[in-house]
């Protein structure tokens, strides 16, 4: 495997985990936390619409785990659907889509979205510097 091949991987199995720290299906408790590891202490995460946003880490987790986690959103889950990532040494850019799904306060839960990270490697491998979303209306 080449060093982009390897790159690409790690950051393919990081936007996985990423995704994967907002499930609660099956009763499962979701890992909303592992974004402290996931994404950089002073990372910047903005969501454009329908208000537009900029939350520091620790304020974009903690509404997040309560509405996973209180019962307000059940059985959620968000994938990517599709991503185009470039690599540049010891930086990328990922920009892609991703679908949701799930009950809130009892009815279905449906969405998609675009989703832009930049990612830096660090001493203990890549992390997400930042990331931006669009949810479609």
């Amino acid at each position: 495997m080449s060093k982009i091949e390897a790159d690409k991987s790690e950051i393919d199995a990081l936007t996985t985990e990423f995704f994967g720290a907002f499930d609660n299906r099956g009763g499962r408790t979701p890992e909303v936390d592992r974004i402290r590891r996931l994404v950089l202490p002073e990372g910047l995460i903005v969501v454009t619409g329908p208000q537009f946003t900029v939350y520091t880490v620790e304020a974009f987790i903690e509404p997040r785990q309560r509405l996973l986690t209180e019962g307000r959103l059940v059985e959620f889950s968000e994938w990517e659907t599709s991503e185009r990532t470039e690599i540049a040494g010891d930086i990328a850019s990922r920009f892609g889509t991703y679908r949701k799904s799930g009950f809130l306060d009892g009815a279905p839960y449906e969405g998609e979205g675009t989703k832009s990270f930049q990612f830096a490697r660090t001493p203990e491998g890549w992390r997400i510097v930042s990331f931006t979303w669009y949810d479609q209306p």
